[in-house]
């Protein structure tokens, strides 16, 4: 029998990282054992992905954050924010004080395009933006907005994001907690026209039919469909009957293209077949995109027909997924951004798990799917992880003060769950007296002071 509850240690505190922690408290361990859980965050905050990933005009997906936070206001979980593991914190450190150490890093950077001219001056990364209108604090708190016409690259949720957020007006965003550099930088934001493009047809691409039906509730955004870009092939015919989100995407896709053109004053086309071939220069600026008209070849795939067009644009956003970073000590699959596991625990170099190591989130199956797949993905290296207990190794401090003192000695300045509540108070009290529900705070600094005023301070 164990005389002490497991402890494990999450890094990461996303949604994959809190829905591992829950998975773990509604556990039969939990009940008979007991469990003890610390979350690190290299922020200053927690929530990941909803904080930093989600536009600020989505309140929606932003009420994750109530269920959220219904597990980390749990008696049995901890969270260490302002914490960067594999600088501040090693997997040898966590091991002291851990019998299993679970990895939930999530993804934060673009994957690659290689296309000519990627490099040019204008050519950006749709994480790099999303994280700057989102008031990341280790971003810069400046983006050259100068572009009147623009081109997002792909067909997912990110690009209607990017799309959207450029195509509205400063004033529509400033209800929502958007920081004031980013007003200041929306308002100079001189976007009249935004082309999104698909390499396939409507029947492929990835948006959620609510996501999509929303660009056309602004009333500054005309979005454009050509009705030439409507077509099916056996495949996408298929894709249809087989799924109704792929057929609610192509009705709504093949409702604007009928319709009359109106007048609202920002532009924004969606574009299918064309595939992103180059990006053309000038001065060492984005002049211009190249595409190749592409068309079905029955399988749901396209090919090249050789015709090209030239869009007049002066900047190029690629929305063409995340990629996670590798992390310190730990095996990594460069080509597929993850972690090497089966169902969540880590393979090691010599091709066997690594006793007491998980990964759980995008970290473990690469950038893709909602946060319903999160919560699967949790429960799955979970049961994993408590299928292991009699092997896991065991911690020679397995205290909940050890690693609280090990911190201090670090003199680390780490922010805790109730200096979360002292932020979000913050928060809200700035948003307050210009109606707004809150106004996020960006600097690391101001974060940091508002989450640890009834603590000690500690000076580096």
């Amino acid at each position: 029998m164990h005389s002490r509850p497991l402890r494990v240690a999450i890094i990461g505190a996303g949604p994959a990282g809190i829905y591992a922690a829950d998975a773990l408290m509604k556990s039969d361990t939990a009940t008979t054992r007991g469990v003890s859980i610390d979350l690190f965050e290299r922020m200053p905050a927690p929530f990941g992905f909803i904080r930093y990933g989600v536009a600020p005009d989505h309140p929606r997906i932003k009420a994750i954050i109530t269920a959220l936070h219904k597990v980390l206001d749990k008696p049995h979980v901890r969270l260490f924010g302002n914490i960067d593991y594999g600088t501040d914190i090693t997997l040898e450190d966590l091991q002291q004080f851990y019998d299993a150490v679970v990895f939930s890093t999530g993804a934060e950077d673009d994957r690659a395009l290689d296309i000519p001219g990627i490099e040019l001056d204008g050519s950006f990364g749709a994480a790099e933006f999303v994280s700057w209108y989102d008031g990341h604090p280790d971003k810069p708190r400046q983006w050259p907005l100068t572009a009147e016409k623009v081109a997002v690259l792909g067909v997912g949720n990110v690009a209607l994001d990017v799309a959207r957020i450029l195509a509205k007006t400063a004033e529509e965003l400033l209800p929502t907690e958007i920081p004031p550099n980013v007003y200041a930088g929306l308002q100079a934001n001189r976007a009249v026209e935004v082309h999104v493009f698909g390499r396939r047809g409507p029947a492929q691409a990835k948006f959620t039919p609510m996501e999509l039906r929303e660009l056309d509730h602004s009333p500054t955004i005309e979005v454009v469909v050509d009705p030439a870009d409507i077509d099916y092939d056996a495949a996408s015919d298929a894709a249809r009957r087989a799924s109704k989100q792929v057929d609610m995407v192509a009705n709504v896709l093949q409702d604007w293209a009928i319709r009359d053109p109106g007048d609202r004053p920002h532009k924004l086309f969606l574009h299918f077949f064309e595939s992103p071939h180059e990006i053309l220069g000038e001065d060492g600026k984005v002049a211009a995109l190249r595409t190749e008209r592409t068309e079905l070849d029955g399988t749901g795939n396209v090919r090249g027909t050789g015709h090209f067009t030239d869009w007049d644009v002066q900047a190029v956003y690629r929305a063409v997924g995340y990629l996670s970073t590798a992390l310190p000590a730990l095996p990594f699959d460069h080509a597929s951004g993850t972690i090497p596991n089966e169902a969540g625990r880590v393979i090691g170099h010599d091709s066997r798990p690594v006793p007491g190591v998980y990964v759980t989130g995008w970290i473990k199956r690469g950038p893709v799917g909602l946060i319903g797949h999160t919560k699967g993905d949790a429960n799955e290296t979970i049961a994993c992880l408590l299928s292991d207990t009699a092997h896991l190794p065991t911690a020679t401090h397995p205290s909940e003060d050890a690693v609280v003192e090990f911190l201090e000695r670090l003199q680390l300045p780490y922010t805790t769950w109730d200096g979360w509540y002292l932020l979000d108070a913050y928060e809200r009290s700035l948003g307050e007296p210009h109606g707004r529900e809150r106004i996020k705070v960006v600097e690391r600094e101001e974060m940091l002071a508002a989450s640890r005023r009834n603590q000690p301070q500690h000076v580096h």
